[in-house]
């Protein structure tokens, strides 16, 4: 039976998500199969994105569709805006289509999408008025997922990338992939148990509320129905929004750990820098914004996968505005600052998840403690701070050049 379209009866809409592109194709044809009358299930190629070519399949039915377009600038955004969003806004208008099975290619991060769905306007409305994300399903490849997610490979080097210029590694998408889902398919197969269990006390401590499922033994309505009520289904956070999401284990599972540091005394901007080095040997995952003693008024966010690591603004602390900008803050926020309140600092406040499979949870908080002002330094006040040489004055991405400068890449994290 098909859905209309409207303010209020919108087309629900899967996401299937992985870095593996034929793990992906074959759970997301998985799910339409299970409709295949009623299913639309879409696909844009991006492997020849970078010369401004992508390829659309549209298979609904016994009707298989496909088409070359040619874009002016080779890029995703514009894939995005000029046709997969329109198209799936035409999907969802079609009476006959009951649900939109999108199948993302490789390079395509889950977070990126549900992000323009709902913020991209088309035809003076975004996307999200007539699609209803019914959830975010990302595949892993037990045999080389952690690899992935732990190495230092860029996509480009792998012919995965998205564009010219895109400097993301294999292991920051396939790490944002698995952390957004509401939903995870297994495939293949592991080595040995000892990587399989790695791997699982890995993925549970990115994503604890979704259930797992193998490729092998898909039923896709069943995975789907374990989902749980308080999934994110396509919410993004802000870089002030929650570390972790449910409840994952903080107890060492196979030599995988969560650290969780939190000080209330800012970052030497310099110790800092140096002390970056802990959160890209051994550690999958770090997440969390920082107090730098040079940049009192900024939070600023870091997120490291595997070797890469960026750091970005990630807006000013609460502390920082005046009474009459705080109407422009979500009250979310404002009650989550609240609990924390110090009455000199405010809301300021290190606040940094690491989920490390090989390095030692001792260790990265020893270089983490390591790197905060002394007793000393924080006496001296903030005119002293101000004078610290601060290497992240431009948001940049690690590892660092000789030149840091050479290889500082502005960036903000919407």
């Amino acid at each position: 039976m098909g859905t209309e379209s409207s303010a209020n009866q919108r087309t629900p809409l899967i996401m299937v998500a992985g870095i593996r592109a034929e793990q992906v194709a074959a759970a997301a044809e998985a799910a339409r199969r299970e409709d295949p009358a009623g299913t639309a299930l879409v696909h844009h190629d991006l492997r020849e994105v970078a010369h401004g070519v992508v390829r659309r399949l549209v298979r609904h039915g016994d009707a298989e569709r496909t088409a070359v377009l040619e874009l002016a600038h080779g890029c995703v955004s514009c894939t995005l805006r000029e046709d997969m969003l329109p198209l799936l806004r035409r999907l969802a208008a079609e009476p006959d289509v009951a649900r939109i099975v999108v199948q993302l290619d490789p390079a395509l991060e889950p977070e990126t999408i549900c992000w323009a769905l709902r913020h991209v306007v088309v035809d003076d409305r975004p996307i999200v008025d007539d699609v209803d994300i019914e959830a975010v399903v990302t595949t892993v490849d037990l045999a080389t997922w952690l690899a992935d997610a732990t190495g230092g490979e860029e996509l480009v080097e792998r012919g995965l990338g998205g564009s010219a210029d895109d400097e993301r590694t294999v292991a920051q998408v396939a790490v944002g992939q698995v952390e957004f889902a509401d939903a995870i398919v297994l495939a293949g197969r592991a080595d040995d148990r000892w990587k399989q269990v790695r791997t699982a006390a890995v993925l549970t401590r990115l994503t604890p509320t979704a259930p797992a499922m193998h490729l092998d033994d898909l039923g896709f309505s069943r995975l789907l129905g374990e989902v749980p009520g308080g999934a994110r289904r396509g919410a993004i956070d802000g870089p002030h929004g929650p570390l972790l999401r449910g409840q994952p284990p903080l107890d060492t599972d196979a030599g995988v750990s969560t650290v969780l540091f939190e000080e209330r005394r800012p970052f030497h901007p310099g110790r800092l820098h140096e002390a970056i080095d802990v959160l890209l040997d051994g550690v999958v995952r770090t997440r969390g914004r920082v107090w730098v003693a040079s940049q009192p008024d900024i939070a600023l966010w870091l997120e490291s996968a595997g070797g890469g690591l960026g750091v970005a603004h990630g807006g000013p602390w609460l502390a920082a505005l005046e009474p009459d900008q705080w109407a422009d803050v979500s009250p979310e926020r404002q009650v989550r600052a609240s609990l924390t309140w110090d009455d000199y600092y405010g809301d300021r406040i290190q606040e940094l998840v690491v989920i490390a499979h090989e390095a030692s949870p001792r260790d990265i908080v020893r270089a983490l403690r390591h790197a905060l002002l002394t007793d000393d330094e924080l006496a001296a006040g903030d005119q002293a701070w101000a004078s610290y040489d601060d290497p992240f004055v431009e948001w940049h991405t690690d590892p660092c050049d000789a030149d840091p400068a050479e290889n500082s890449t502005s960036k903000e994290r919407t």
